[in-house]
């Protein structure tokens, strides 16, 4: 059996999103060229490795044994990857960062600093939810994560590096905005703001009102932090956010802090990478830059 690199590409790309057109999009190239390499890597297999039940294609048995062989190639091909940028040293080579929507704010300068330091390192940044990490952390797809609770599911390494404060929020003109040690009980009468289900966030949100016995109505459901924050200024409600997301609006009296007694919720921001990852030599670097440095970028107003 002979097959070239580009085939194993194209059909672990069409076994893993389940669509010829996804393939098509993600990999750059067109659908009939996604359709011609496919055929000519069954050609070269000798069995069929997909098949089509109404609108949607599935692996058959053929299909699921290569798509495991594929994925162990593959990461054989980034073990390569890894060792030559090893030889090239921490002055060049690639970095791949993915991290949650809520940490974009510090990460971008983090990343900005560390580039002053790194000239030749090609940067990669990918600002996105938490389904979307744990995919890729699944896939070893990115060199090092940054969010909030590491993904169950996933065998992952994960460090701490900074305290994660989540505090209530609400507009300037909200009656409760000066009052001082608003009982939690309080808020059993108020609708809050929120984000999707699945969202870490969320579910640290929930279990902290669950374990001190109060309801927590959510009213709206925001797909980011900055939605979040905007419906709350315009009085749609109360949220519940990372205080490292607030820099602008606190500095611009946009939104207050409300001083409630047993906040903030306190969480942790976690470095995370998949089990048994052989970082190089600038992933190295990076995850010694966060450790040592991140808090220096942090920046609210006193």
């Amino acid at each position: 059996m002979r097959v070239t690199l580009r085939q194993l590409e194209v059909f672990e790309a069409v076994a893993r999103l389940g669509s010829y057109t996804r393939a098509s999009e993600t990999l750059h190239l067109s659908q009939p060229a996604v359709s011609m390499q496919i055929k000519q890597f069954e050609d070269n297999v000798g069995l069929p490795l997909f098949e089509q039940l109404g609108k949607k294609i599935h692996l058959t048995a053929a299909g699921r044994e290569m798509y495991r062989y594929c994925q162990s190639i593959n990461q054989l091909l980034d073990e390569a990857d890894t060792v030559i940028e090893e030889l090239k040293g921490v002055q060049s080579g690639k970095l791949a960062i993915s991290v949650a929507t809520t940490a974009s704010h510090f990460t971008t300068r983090l990343l900005a600093a560390f580039a002053e330091q790194y000239e030749g390192v090609t940067i990669s940044l990918d600002i996105t939810n938490r389904e979307s990490l744990k995919n890729q952390l699944e896939h070893n797809e990115p060199d090092l994560v940054i969010m909030g609770q590491p993904p169950e599911g996933v065998e992952v390494e994960s460090t701490i590096f900074m305290e994660n404060p989540l505090v209530l929020i609400a507009a300037p003109s909200h009656p409760l905005a000066k009052a001082k040690k608003i009982p939690l009980k309080h808020f059993a009468a108020e609708h809050f703001v929120v984000r999707e289900e699945g969202s870490g966030t969320r579910g640290s949100i929930q279990r902290f009102f669950e374990n001190h016995g109060v309801t927590f109505h959510t009213g709206i459901e925001m797909s980011s932090n900055e939605a979040i924050k905007q419906a709350v200024e315009a009085g749609l409600g109360l949220g519940i956010v990372s205080i490292h997301t607030l820099e602008l609006e606190l500095e611009t009296r946009r939104l207050v802090i409300l001083d409630v007694e047993d906040f903030p919720i306190m969480r942790n921001w976690h470095i995370v990478q998949r089990a048994g990852k052989r970082l190089s030599p600038v992933a190295q670097a990076f995850k010694q830059f966060v450790l040592e440095d991140a808090q220096k970028f942090i920046r609210l107003p006193v």
